[in-house]
């Protein structure tokens, strides 16, 4: 597909309003179409959400698949009392803390082991096609707590709002300003002396 198709493609997904594609799931007609948009405009911003936390390129792509099995099972039960991708962003960070916990029990190692199993995938990742900044900004950001880390993810990389982030957390917007405030700090420092 040339360029072209694929940025009117990409454009015309992200013009696509949520109601809209909520109210073709709803139809049982055209609920498996309505689901596949719905994959369509989310599924990168998804992949690199659980991306930025979990590092490696498979484990991403097998969370980012049961995101999207579990937004499948649940869609019925969405209240729309929040934005859907607020739900879809809430579900991935669950997932993608639940990896990270699951590695942790697999490997019976501390938190801070797992990020040290994290730093060697990323350097030996084929899919990482950044530059030596990108990678000291990688290692810095993987020295975060994990919760920590996804505050500043979803701030830097994803350039969400503090409310959303509240949303999608279930944390205080003071919260969520401390957390990132410090997160900076700690890659500042990182990348000071590194």
């Amino acid at each position: 597909m040339c360029n072209f198709t694929n940025r009117f493609l990409h454009s015309t997904l992200a013009e696509t309003s949520d109601e809209y594609i909520l109210s073709l799931i709803h139809d049982k007609n055209s609920q498996n179409y309505g689901f596949t948009i719905l994959v369509q405009k989310y599924q990168e911003k998804i992949y690199w959400l659980v991306r930025h936390m979990l590092i490696d390129h498979d484990d991403s792509n097998d969370t980012v698949q049961d995101v999207f099995i579990k937004v499948w099972n649940n869609i019925q039960n969405f209240r729309e009392d929040s934005q859907l991708y607020t739900w879809i962003y809430r579900i991935a960070t669950n997932e993608a803390l639940s990896v990270l916990r699951k590695k942790k029990n697999l490997f019976f190692l501390p938190i801070i082991n797992v990020e040290k199993k994290l730093m060697e995938s990323l350097v030996e990742d084929n899919y990482f096609n950044g530059d030596q900044i990108q990678m000291k900004l990688q290692k810095a950001i993987l020295g975060l707590p994990p919760k920590q880390r996804l505050i500043f993810n979803m701030k830097y990389f994803d350039a969400l709002k503090y409310d959303e982030i509240a949303e999608i957390t279930g944390t205080s917007i003071g919260a969520l300003k401390a957390s990132y405030h410090l997160a900076v700090k700690r890659i500042e420092k990182y990348l000071t002396s590194h």
